[in-house]
Formats: C-alpha cells, structure tokens, sequence
C-alpha cells in the first residue's frame, strides 16, 4: 500500500487551481449527468502500428476503422480514446484535420464519440514522418511513437509549432459534438522522464485554456509517487481522468481518494488480464461507481498489445491469456463471457 499514501499525500487538500478558465465544479457534474454512462475503448485499427501509421494520409484506413467502430457500438460502447500526433500535424495541417474530420464522421454514425489525445510520453522516443516500423513479433506496441518524443518534450516545451498545432486543432474541433473530451498530455513523466515534463504539461493546458474549447480538459494521473505532476494534472483536470492496471484490492482506495475532488471521473485505461485487471471485475465496479470506463485495446492488431508490456514470448505466438484487446479482425471476440459482460454493463441485449 506504499503507492496508495504517495498517491495520498499527493492529492487530499489541495488548493483550487490557478487556472481561470477551469470549469466549475458545478458545470462539470452537469456536463457528466448530461451523458450516458461512458464506455468504450483506447482504439487504433488493426492495420497501424502507431499514431502516425493511424493519420498520415496514405496510411489513413477509413474502411477499417469504419469496420471496427461497429464491432465496438455492437456491445453498447459509446466512446473512444485516440491519439493525435504533432508530426502528421506538421507534415500536412490541412490534410490531417480532413482526416481527423472523416474519422469522426465515422465514428458518429456508430454512436460514439471522442477523446481526442495530444502529447504522450510512452514507448518509443524518437518519432519520425514516412514509413512506420514493422511491428516486432511479440513485442507490445513495438512501434508506438511518442509525441513529441524525447528530449523533445523537454526542449520544445516552449516550441511555438506545438502551440500553434494545439489551439489550430482546438479551434478547429473545439465546439465540435462529436468530441467528448480532450486529453491534453498521455502519461506525463512515463520512460524515466519525471518531472521533465512538467513544462510541457504546463504548457498545453495553457495554450488549451487559450484556445478554450467547448469540450472538457483532462490528463489523466497514472503513477501515484510523481507529486509534481500529479498536483498539476489533478488541479488544472475538468474531469479527473486516471489509468489503473492493477488488481482489485487497491482501486476502491485510488476511487475513494479521486472522488474527493468532486468532480466526475472517467478511468481511461484499464485491462490487464494477466494482472486480474479484467472486464468482469474492473469495469463492474466502474460502472457500480458511475465512473466512466476506457479499456486498452479493441482489436488484436498491429500494436501486438495481446502482449504483455515486458514479457514477450519467444517465438511471437499467441500469448495463452491476451493482455489487452476485446475482438479477432473478423469481429470474432476473444472471449464470448467476457462480451456478455460487456454488453450486459452497457444495457445492450
């Protein structure tokens, strides 16, 4: 229970935040009672391999992701949680947001909307425009890019192209309905990065706020011993978003200590099978909490995420017991029990 009192210490009392513009406590209950229970997955089609195979434009896979957000709205989701990236940005401004338009089209027709993702500090560092990696045997999200990468997210925190690319996009999308959220910074100090990246994450909620979209702004805690970091992104969240991968015994304490801040909560990852991290027990209890509930993964595709974060097998073979995901690419699910469940959660017969 050590990390739960780091977590502890970081989170009770806090002070009000800084930011002007931050919703109310009261507007974001509103905003949250307006909706349906939320629930639905992290989502990248099958056919990339990370963010920039996802959106530049002759990677861009509009008949699969049409495919898979149905497979989604067939068991009741009605959101999904997708990463931008600043480079595909970069290289084609005007073509990017047509595509991310497109998406969103799509993913309206299913019924389900959006929290769109900026910046992330996960896996590999050093994202490059053009062909993406193939993906590693085995090898769990063996070409997922960081965003800006490393040491980008430490030099370019003050970079006038990222600030541009945010408030372009939250201008461009801001009063868009088909978008819930966003979710400015993916696990700001992830890859041994720490409170490097504090100036970012300071940064992109202050061009956010600048841009002041209609649509809540969130980045979601995840490792309860960064202090720093964590008091930045809890004060500043509209909506407290958080990742837990973790067994049961712990998630009533972190849900217990989220819900001091008043504030509605949406868990945007969980699912771990191996760790007992699982839809019968996890998002059961989310859905007891009326908390919102965005597992990783919908389909075993190119990311490999059936893998474990650090144990591959050796050959590349189907793990006997998939990490993530919820769907074969033909819609077949991985487990028939676990869609029931699913399905039941979510009120869909």
């Amino acid at each position: 229970m050590k990390k739960i009192f780091l977590f502890t210490a970081c989170i009770i009392n806090f002070a009000a935040a800084s930011q002007s513009q931050k919703w109310t406590k009261e507007k974001a209950t509103a905003w949250y009672a307006e909706r349906p229970w939320i629930s639905g997955s992290n989502f990248i089609p099958s056919t990339a391999v990370n963010q920039l195979e996802m959106w530049q434009e002759d990677t861009f896979d509009p008949k699969t992701i049409d495919k898979e957000l149905g497979f989604a709205a067939g068991i009741g989701f009605n959101a999904m949680r997708v990463y931008l990236h600043s480079l595909a940005y970069k290289a084609d401004a005007k073509g990017f947001k047509k595509r991310v338009d497109k998406y969103l089209e799509i993913a309206s027709k299913h019924g389900i909307q959006t929290l769109f993702v900026f910046f992330d500090d996960c896996w590999n560092a050093t994202p490059k425009i053009g062909l993406q990696p193939t993906p590693k045997p085995g090898i769990h999200n063996s070409g997922w890019m960081q965003d800006p990468g490393f040491p980008a997210s430490a030099d370019k925190a003050n970079d006038k192209e990222l600030e541009i690319y945010v408030k372009d996009m939250l201008t461009a999308f801001g009063k868009d309905k088909r978008i819930l959220l966003w979710d400015l910074y993916n696990e700001p100090g992830n890859s041994d990065k720490g409170d490097k990246s504090l100036p970012l994450l300071q940064n992109v909620f202050k061009w956010a706020r600048e841009a002041n979209p209609a649509q809540p702004l969130s980045a979601g805690l995840w490792k309860w011993s960064l202090q720093a970091l964590n008091t930045f992104q809890a004060q500043n969240s509209d909506i407290i978003t958080y990742h837990f991968y973790e067994a049961m015994q712990d998630h009533q304490v972190i849900i217990n200590l989220l819900k001091t801040h008043d504030r509605p909560v949406i868990c945007t990852e969980y699912l771990a099978r191996t760790k007992n991290n699982t839809f019968e027990n996890t998002m059961t209890l989310l859905k007891k909490e009326n908390i919102g509930a965005i597992n990783w993964g919908l389909v075993n595709g190119k990311t490999n995420t059936i893998y474990a974060w650090n144990s591959p097998p050796d050959s590349g073979e189907e793990p006997n017991t998939w990490f993530h995901d919820i769907f074969w690419k033909d819609g077949t699910p991985y487990r028939q029990d676990e869609v029931k469940v699913i399905r039941k959660l979510n009120g869909v017969k």
